[in-house]
Formats: C-alpha cells, sequence, structure tokens
C-alpha cells in the first residue's frame, strides 16, 4: 500500500495539469483498493457547492454535476469532516443520486474530506457495486492520500488553471466578490489591480548535459552580475522613503548572491557537465530543503529570498526580458508570493495597495508595507489570481479584506470610510505636543521603539518622549563583522544626541531566535528555546564588554542612556551581566571620571522572569516587558508559524494575568515598570495597561498618537472599572470584542476599523 501511495503522489507532482492529475487520482485509487469506481469532488469557493471534477466508474459528467454543501452522502462527509464508511448508500437517509451520473449501481460507500488549513475544498469517494464496509487500511489509504492531494488543489486553486477557470468553475463577468485575509497594514485603498506572476519557473528547469564548462558558468556570473544590478538599483529607488532598516532587506538579496556557498556550489554543479540553469535549479533547491527542516523563522525567511533570487537569475540565463506592467495610478498589486523586490518595482507614487495570497503578517512584505504605510493583506482564502487581474479593487488593511469589483453601495461606503480615515489622520496629528494624560491627570510615558537613528526625525514628529527600546543587533546585522567599539560609539551617540534630555533604553544585543548574524549563524533544531539573547552574550563576554563600554561612552556628557539585559530566566544570569556592567563601567571611568551611571533594566519576556519578578525588581532599576516573546512563550504558540498564528493573542487571559502579576511585583520594589511590542501599540490594549498600571509603553511611531488618543479620551478610574469586568471573561477574542465595543462607544471606533 505504501508504494502504491508513493507512486500516485509522485505521479500527481510530476503533472503541471490539475485535470491529469485528478484523472490519476481516480484511476490509481480504482485499481489500488479495486474499487468500482472512485470520484473527486471540489467545493466551488463561489457559488458554495461541490463540483464533480474527476470521477473513473461513474458516468462521466465532470463539471456538470454540482451538490450544494450539506447535500447527499458527499454533504454529509463536508459537513462532519471526517470520512463515512456505509455498507448499502442506496438504503442510507442522507443518499442523493444525481440525474445520469449511475450512482444507484453501487451499494458499498467510503467518502474521506480532503482539508487545508481547516477548510474542506472537496471529497474523494470510492464504490462498490456489493454491499460492503470498506476495510479500515482502505479507509487509512484513502485518508492519507487525500491529506497529500489537498495541497496541489489548494496550489492550483490560488493560480487558477485552465481546468478549474473552463471545466469546473462557472464563468464570471463583472461579479462582485469579496476574500478574507490576515491584516498586514491597516488602511484602506481604492485601485486597479495588477497580477505578478513569476518570470521564471525553476521548477520547470530540465536536467541538461553540457559540453561547454566555460561557456556555461560565464552565463551564470553575468546573470548574477545582471540580477545584483537589479536589486541594488531597486534599493537605492527607495532611498528617500525608506530608512535604512526597512532596505535592509536588499542588502539580504546582494548578500546571498555574492555569497562564496552559492557561487562555488553552482560552479560544481557546472563542472559535473550541467548546463546552468540546471546548476542553479538544484542548488536552491537544496538550499530551500534544508531551509525548512528548520524551526529558526529567521532561516524560513530566506527560504523565500533564495526562491526570488533564483527566479531572478533563471530569467537572465534563459534571456528572457523581464515583462515590466504597465501599472496604473493607484495600482492595487496582487500575487501568490509577493516579496520585497515586487514592491519596489512598483513606480514612484502608483502603489496604493498590496495583496499577497501567501505570507504572514511579520513577513519582509509586511513589514516593508507598513514602512511605506501601504494597506495589505496577506494570507488570503480561496482567492485566485486569474480571476483578480485587471479588476476594481478595494482593499481593507484593517479587517483583512478585499473587495473584487465592488458594487456601488460597498464602493459609496468606503468612499466615506476613507474620508473619514483622512479626517482621523488630520486630528491625531494635532495630538503631537499634547501630552499622554487621562481626563483625571493620570500620566503614561509614550515611547518609541526604534533600530536606527534614521528613525530619529518621525518618532520625533510623534511627539515620543524618548526611546522605550533600541534594538542594538540591528547595526550588528549590517555587517559582515562584529562593529568595532568606536564604531559602537559613534551609532550609539548619534541616537543619544538626537534624543537628549529624552531617555533612550538600549537593549545588548540580542541575537538567536529569529534573529541572526551573517557572520556568527546560530543553527539550532529549537532556536527559541536555545542559545539566544544574554545567553549568547554571557558565553562571549569580549562582545558583551565591547558594547557595554561603547554605550558607557557614547553617554558621556548626555546622561539620558539606560540599559536593558534581554531574556534573563535566572537570578544569577542577571548578576553575572551586573558584574560584567560594573566592571566594563569602572573601565570607561577611567577616562571620564565623571561619568553617570545609567539604569539598569531587565526585559521580561520569558515565563521564569515573570514568577521571579519581584526578586529581579530587588535588584535593578526598571523592568521592560517584551510582550512579543512573552506572549509566543506562555500561549506556546510561534507567531510566525502561519499554522498556529491565530493562536497568537496578546489579550489572552494568561497574558494578562502575567502582565499584572510582573507589574504588582514590580512596583512593590518600587520599581518602575514598561512595556514594549504589539500589545502596546494595540489602541484596544491600551485601556488595560492603562489600568494595570504601566508607567510607559513603548511602541512604532506610527501607532503613537493612535495610543495617545485612547489616553485622553479616558480617566483612570474608568480603566480600571473596565479592567474589572475584563477578569470575568475567559477567551481572548472575547476580551478583543468586548474593548471594541468600549472604544466605539467612546467615538474611538476609527481606530480599529475603516472610518472615523
Amino acid at each position: 500500500m505504501l508504494d502504491t501511495l508513493r507512486q500516485i503522489v509522485q505521479e500527481v507532482n510530476s503533472t503541471e495539469d490539475l485535470a491529469e492529475a485528478l484523472d490519476i487520482v481516480v484511476r490509481q485509487v480504482s485499481r489500488a483498493l479495486e474499487s468500482d469506481a472512485c470520484s473527486v469532488y471540489l467545493i466551488d469557493p463561489h457559488t458554495k457547492e461541490y463540483v464533480l471534477a474527476a470521477t473513473e466508474g461513474l458516468n462521466t459528467k465532470v463539471g456538470k454535476v454540482r451538490l450544494k454543501l450539506g447535500q447527499g452522502l458527499i454533504g454529509l462527509v463536508g459537513d462532519r469532516e471526517e470520512p463515512i464508511n456505509v455498507e448499502n448508500m442506496l438504503s442510507h437517509p442522507n443518499f442523493f443520486a444525481s440525474p445520469g451520473l449511475g450512482e444507484e449501481n453501487f451499494h458499498g460507500f467510503l467518502g474521506v474530506p480532503m482539508i487545508h488549513q481547516r477548510r474542506v475544498m472537496g471529497i474523494i469517494t470510492i464504490y462498490q457495486s456489493e454491499q460492503r464496509l470498506f476495510a479500515e487500511d482502505e479507509q487509512s489509504f484513502l485518508v492519507t492520500l487525500a491529506a497529500q492531494l489537498v495541497g496541489v488543489i489548494a496550489h492550483a486553486q490560488v493560480v487558477g488553471t485552465e481546468f478549474l477557470q473552463k471545466s469546473i468553475w462557472k464563468r464570471r463577468k463583472k461579479q462582485s466578490l469579496n476574500y478574507n485575509g490576515i491584516p498586514a497594514c491597516s488602511g484602506v485603498a481604492f485601485g486597479q489591480s495588477i497580477v505578478i506572476y513569476p518570470s521564471a519557473r525553476l521548477d520547470l528547469v530540465p536536467e541538461r548535459k553540457t559540453e561547454d564548462i566555460d561557456s556555461e558558468f560565464k552565463r551564470y556570473t553575468e546573470a548574477v552580475e545582471i540580477v545584483k544590478g537589479e536589486i541594488t538599483n531597486l534599493r537605492d529607488g527607495l532611498t528617500n522613503f525608506l530608512n535604512e532598516e526597512n532596505r535592509a532587506v536588499f542588502d539580504v538579496y546582494i548578500q546571498i548572491l555574492e555569497s562564496d556557498s552559492l557561487y562555488s556550489d553552482v560552479k560544481a554543479e557546472i563542472l559535473k557537465g550541467f548546463w546552468a540553469p540546471w546548476a542553479l535549479r538544484k542548488v536552491i533547491d537544496g538550499y530551500i530543503a534544508e531551509l525548512e527542516k528548520t524551526n529558526n523563522e529567521y532561516m524560513l525567511e530566506r527560504k523565500d529570498d533564495f526562491r526570488e533570487l533564483g527566479r531572478r537569475v533563471l530569467s537572465q540565463l534563459q534571456s528572457q526580458k523581464r515583462l515590466t506592467p504597465n501599472y496604473p495610478d493607484n495600482t492595487i498589486l496582487i500575487g501568490e508570493q509577493l516579496t520585497a523586490a515586487s514592491i519596489a518595482e512598483v513606480p514612484e507614487g502608483k502603489l496604493a495597495g498590496v495583496v499577497s495570497l501567501e505570507g504572514s503578517s511579520n513577513s519582509h512584505l509586511s513589514i516593508l508595507a507598513r514602512a511605506l504605510g501601504i494597506p495589505t493583506v496577506v494570507g488570503l482564502e480561496g482567492a485566485c489570481l486569474k480571476e483578480l487581474d485587471n479588476k476594481e479593487v478595494i482593499v481593507d488593511g484593517y479587517y483583512g479584506q478585499i473587495y473584487i469589483n465592488p458594487d456601488r453601495a460597498v464602493r459609496r461606503e468606503f468612499i466615506r470610510l476613507k474620508k473619514e480615515e483622512d479626517d482621523l489622520q488630520a486630528e491625531l496629528s494635532e495630538l503631537r505636543d499634547l501630552p499622554a494624560e487621562t481626563i483625571d491627570g493620570h500620566r503614561v510615558k509614550l515611547e518609541v521603539n526604534t533600530g536606527l537613528a534614521a528613525d530619529i526625525s518621525q518618532s520625533l514628529q510623534v511627539g515620543a518622549e524618548g526611546v522605550g527600546l533600541y534594538r542594538t543587533e540591528i547595526p550588528f546585522m549590517a555587517r559582515d563583522r562584529f562593529p568595532t567599539e568606536n564604531e559602537q560609539t559613534i551609532i550609539y551617540r548619534q541616537l543619544l544626541k538626537a534624543f537628549s534630555p529624552r531617555p533612550v533604553t538600549m537593549r545588548t544585543l540580542d541575537i538567536g531566535g529569529d534573529k541572526s548574524l551573517p557572520y556568527f549563524e546560530i543553527n539550532e533544531q529549537n532556536p527559541f528555546l536555545g542559545w539566544r539573547g544574554i545567553r549568547v552574550t554571557l558565553d562571549h563576554p569580549d562582545i558583551f564588554l565591547v558594547q557595554m563600554k561603547a554605550m558607557l561612552r557614547a553617554n558621556a556628557g548626555l546622561g539620558n542612556l539606560r540599559i536593558l539585559l534581554p531574556f534573563i530566566s535566572s537570578i544569577g544570569e542577571l548578576e553575572e551581566a551586573m558584574r560584567l556592567y560594573r566592571q566594563a563601567y569602572d573601565e570607561v571611568r577611567e577616562d571620564y571620571p565623571d561619568l553617570e551611571k545609567p539604569e539598569l533594566g531587565v526585559m521580561i519576556e520569558v515565563p521564569a522572569a515573570v514568577t521571579m519578578a519581584e526578586d529581579i525588581a530587588r535588584r535593578v532599576d526598571f523592568l521592560s516587558v517584551g510582550s512579543n516573546d512573552l506572549t509566543q512563550y506562555i500561549l506556546a504558540v510561534d507567531r510566525n508559524n502561519s499554522r498556529v498564528a491565530n493562536l497568537y493573542e496578546s489579550l489572552h487571559p494568561a497574558v494578562l494575568r502575567a502582565l499584572k502579576q510582573i507589574v504588582d511585583n514590580g512596583k512593590a520594589e518600587r520599581c518602575s515598570v514598561s512595556i514594549c511590542g504589539e500589545i502596546a501599540g494595540d489602541p484596544i490594549a491600551t485601556i488595560i495597561l492603562l489600568a494595570l498600571g504601566y508607567d510607559s509603553l513603548s511602541m512604532s511611531a506610527s501607532r503613537l498618537l493612535q495610543v495617545k488618543w485612547v489616553i485622553r479620551n479616558f480617566t483612570k478610574q474608568r480603566s480600571e472599572e473596565l479592567l474589572e469586568e475584563i477578569w470575568a471573561l475567559d477567551d481572548a477574542q472575547e476580551i478583543r470584542r468586548y474593548m471594541e465595543s468600549v472604544l466605539e462607544e467612546e467615538g474611538l471606533g476609527g481606530l480599529v476599523r475603516a472610518g472615523k
């Protein structure tokens, strides 16, 4: 059975045609299980019907036989989302005979759902003429095959194969459609869609030998140089719109192209006598296969980078001139797997919105879109690329929805909402110089998260009261070696001086997990529970001391530095870090006798630190909650994993209770407590954090005025009353909906949806 299953899957994966793939399935399954008939039904996502897509043994009416959801035994399998094994289907109460199909000639029935990401995509069935229940091993075989086949079907539905368009789904002219996805950048956008298809397919490159090895290698090196030039031009074209941190993704592309490993691996394949396209394909496929084995999200992100660059180099090898679409004004860019390079290719001023059928809210694409302020939706459900091209589109980046060919009422409503959104942004800008103070006089400090001095201007424009988190690993990532003490001192002083006298909290080097240095790779099976943060720098005190001394020297004569230690999980780690801190301070004081000793704090981001918060607070000057990692560890959810990302919710009762414990323990030791991460910039969570008693909230500059607006419209007493009501709720989504309703009642609904 296993060999047969492998053979079927191999044959299916070897064809690019879905109709042929499904024919292979029904034919081979009938033969393998010795059944009298086999059929595959797919769900048309638009008409919400089961459509006969392939059959062996029944009267052939592919694309014409349709069943409503819930209708017949097929519908029962889909509704119950489990296999249905019936000895005599003719006597089953749910039996329904489709006219002319010939099902009444059979008795034994086994139906298995094909489920992709919790969504039923279709049903695979087998039939027997005599009355009998199919055996357990036959059912297991069909369940296993369905799990393998559903990925092929899901991909075909996304790209919109001709088979689906012509034979299966009903043709639609200018029908209004809407799809749900994941919001990646808030805002509303109107425009005309342009679908981007890959210009070259690595997976279609054939294995081919060559006798002219030198010529093939020359072709490869020339293609790489051309692509490097393309990427450099794209990066330089964004200089006026993005800071260095956000442009760094293009540097990653260039680093990959220039890497010795890629160069030598492709060269090795060419030297074996293979032509350049196959050598490139084999190496890129090998890299992707290795990356897919790791749980390191940073390395998984590299998978898309390798795939994108492989396509670009292959396009040059095939001498294909990459077709540049005619981008209209207000372009809505759509693709199966868009990249940062795809965005950068749209001419200045023409990009209105972005839609990627794949991706997460933390991908390079999403980060770049947020930096540009482009409404973006990713992870679209049930969409087909071919029917999205050249359409009128509305993108709702608040709820993660897009509307194709919207009717007049929908269009009119979103025009109104867009105007209200623009009015709201103008109103928010007036809050810049006003304090973040509640109606009853309670002050909260609002600070920004940053990674580069290039963010200074935007941060000061929104009235930031300081830097709550400066990620020092960003300058480390932008180099091909560890920066020297002098180089670090210059970088840190630039930031400290720009914000002086406002405080700047600098986190010591925090690598590992999803952050890696190109010259100091950390490869682990479970990096989020491995060698990261303070664990790395305590094992390398030379790196730690150099950074500490650079920070202290940069602070000389300014006095606005605060130092934050990441990923502390024990008192032993803290005391060792404090010993090194004192050593660095004593050394720097030899050159700066009047040097003030900056406040030292700990980032609370692991459950161990939560339970020991009072002991930690007794030893340091302040606590700073790293809410993203803390939520991830408390809920055991990798927020970058699309399969479980929906379970990541910072308003989960367990997270809120941990946040209360931290602030209570910190205040018991008269230690100030701040919080950074997504929750700090979430207007829905602002009232909760206000009630819990956090002294400072640190967020991206783009969220600061929204949070300030919430604070200035509530009293501290009202927030505490609401918190008491929240403690009675035991579901994260229920808490979020409740807080959304509170904002609506107070006239602040425009912070969480389109409109004002």
